[in-house]
């Protein structure tokens, strides 16, 4: 199936799509395995050297990234079956932050692992959370921040053998929402650093109103050892001068009223629209973020430039992208994407249709990528162009899929993949299928782990072997103010994102025809939203018929009830067809659990492929 092609910046000139290369997959060394989680199982017998096991379950380790020699990756690691105190393996336990060697090598102690949080002092680690999400290192290779924590090792690099638990602190990183500065501060999610490394990026889930929203924010982090203010009263690390990544005008959202027509909408893909935020590029220019939909129930990544405001989308395939990182060369992107397993095809596969009903979709559409403890990620190579005509990236552990190779389809990736500094390798991890995504009344039987002790997790390492290495862009650092984005004022709530007022509209093809469109609320936000559309086209080519309605039921915050009702036909260059069954399609899913849970069908079918539904619990 061809591929619509990503925009590309005014004036620039397209290549054809790159050639695929040879790529060597690895897997890196880990601890070993605690043959149980109750303590001293980890004995010298499982671990000879008392440096730790780990737990074997679905969630034991999560990737973090390189450090700035390329030799290390850091990662969020769970301990278990340590010795009681006083044995000095005992601080090998629960959820800590590990340095992995890339090259073979080992540390000193002979392991191929340190762990970097293990043993720190009470009075170097006070006001800190339990989040250990994401450890990413600073640029001066001294600093790791994870989760909303950053572990300092004062002058000394973070991969020294200087670098001891007593010579490291462990600082809480807090942000101020509070107008009279009290208070522990406001959750951040997807927490990275800006390569500049004074500046973070972060993501802030809303539920002002009993309505769901997240926006993306940047920060600067400034160092306060005395605290005057807040919670925790301890030396930590503040973040000031935050900007919401947001315009709330209502002429500058994706879906909007003409303001010289407003009997008509309109669909601007140049909106800045960041949800999740994903990141940043190498030279520190643009942030990366999944955004609105540009073709309806497509999630996918887009940049835009922090100065500018100008919006690049990154991926364009119909199915599911979320984590990525970009190259050093900000050259290509690696993507974690479900393309490849069908998992979205069903909603998403007919192409060119406009992101109407997406005003109510987009949040349980992007759910349906996983199931719970079931993952459909796969790692792909993806150039700076994105994907055109018949290219859709390279996968970089393709292979036969046989059970514990590279590419065996019950190791599925998880956030985030990550570049060495040279451009010439790419570190991702996996986790295994796992029960109740698998076995007993699901459908599916769960697959036997081949690696050591069972475990569910491993990190593994893709070797670009045609790559010569090539150097990080220079950094620009963050702007003070993002015109184009508003400050955040403590005290006040977040936003809600404006949507078009109730009636009945026109939404003119690019090319040809119209669609009309009816929007129903329910307060502030869309209850219904039903197009009918009569030879729209926005290329000329591809011509879309037929109606298409969705209702949204808010069953909690974060679970929703879709009422949808599909009878689409697309002519011309492109034969396809988007229908639910004559009772419509009702799915209902939450956002975090994402258990996939419908009656009735929806079915596509794109020039003779048909793609249905999954299974309610697959």
């Amino acid at each position: 199936m061809a591929l619509l092609q990503v925009p590309s910046s005014a004036g620039e000139r397209v290549p054809p799509p790159p050639a695929p290369e040879r790529i060597k997959v690895e897997q890196l060394p880990l601890p070993p395995t605690a043959p149980s989680e109750d303590e001293g199982a980890c004995s010298r017998a499982v671990n000879p050297r008392g440096t730790g096991c780990i737990v074997a379950h679905w969630d034991a380790t999560q990737l973090g990234a390189h450090t700035r020699d390329g030799r290390h990756v850091t990662v969020s690691m769970e301990f278990a079956g340590a010795p009681a105190a006083p044995d000095p393996a005992s601080i090998y336990q629960g959820r800590q932050i590990v340095l992995i060697k890339t090259d073979g090598r080992t540390f000193p102690g002979g392991d191929s692992w340190k762990c970097m949080t293990c043993g720190i002092p009470v009075e170097n680690r006070q006001g800190i959370s339990s989040n250990q999400a994401e450890p990413e290192p600073f640029p001066d290779g001294r600093r790791i921040r994870f989760g909303s924590t950053v572990l300092d090792c004062g002058r000394y690099p973070v991969t020294s053998s200087r670098c001891t638990p007593q010579r490291t602190h462990l600082y809480p990183i807090r942000w101020n929402t509070a107008a009279d500065g009290s208070g522990d501060g406001g959750s951040m999610r997807e927490v990275r650093l800006h390569p500049d490394g004074v500046h973070i990026g972060f993501s802030s889930v809303s539920g002002t109103g009993g309505r769901f929203g997240q926006y993306g924010y940047l920060g600067r982090l400034e160092f306060n050892p005395q605290p005057a203010t807040g919670t925790p009263r301890v030396p930590r690390y503040d973040v000031t001068r935050v900007t919401r990544l947001f315009d709330r005008a209502p002429d500058k959202q994706p879906v909007h009223v003409d303001p010289k027509h407003p009997d008509r909408l309109v669909f601007d893909p140049r909106a800045q629209s960041v949800g999740e935020l994903r990141g940043f590029s190498k030279d520190g220019r643009e942030v990366f973020y999944v955004g609105y939909s540009h073709e309806s129930a497509h999630i996918d990544l887009f940049a835009a430039d922090l100065r500018t405001g100008k919006v690049r989308r990154v991926t364009a395939h119909p199915e599911y992208t979320d984590p990525m990182d970009s190259s050093p060369d900000d050259k290509w992107v690696v993507a974690l994407d479900t393309r490849g397993s069908d998992r979205q095809m069903f909603l998403a596969a007919m192409r060119g249709v406009p992101p109407v009903t997406d005003l109510l979709t987009t949040s349980a559409v992007s759910s349906v990528r996983n199931n719970q403890q079931r993952r459909f990620f796969q790692p792909y190579l993806i150039d700076r162009y994105g994907d055109r005509g018949d290219y859709a990236g390279q996968q970089l552990n393709a292979g036969d899929g046989s059970p514990g190779s590279v590419s065996d389809p019950n190791w599925n990736a998880i956030a985030n993949p990550q570049w060495s500094p040279d451009g010439t390798r790419v570190a991702y991890a996996q986790r295994l299928v796992s029960a109740p995504s698998c076995g007993g009344i699901n459908p599916l039987p769960c697959p036997e782990s081949t690696e050591p002790g069972g475990r569910h997790t491993r990190i593994m390492i893709a070797h670009l072997t045609d790559r010569e290495p090539t150097r990080t862009r220079h950094v620009v650092p963050a702007p003070k103010r993002i015109h184009w984005g508003e400050e955040h004022v403590p005290g006040t709530p977040a936003p809600h994102r404006p949507y078009p007022p109730e009636g009945t509209y026109t939404m003119r093809g690019v090319k040809s025809g119209k669609a009309t469109v009816e929007i129903v609320r329910d307060g502030p936000e869309p209850r219904t939203v039903a197009v009918s559309y009569r030879n729209f086209s926005d290329d000329g080519k591809t011509f879309l018929n037929g109606k298409e309605s969705v209702t949204r039921t808010n069953l909690s915050l974060t679970k929703h009830r879709l009422d949808w009702h599909s009878d689409l036909v697309q002519t011309g260059a492109v034969q396809a067809e988007k229908k639910t069954s004559p009772d419509g399609f009702h799915l209902t899913i939450d956002l975090f659990q994402t258990y996939f849970e419908a009656t009735g069908t929806l079915t596509t079918t794109v020039n003779g492929r048909t793609y249905t539904q999954p299974a309610n619990g697959t």
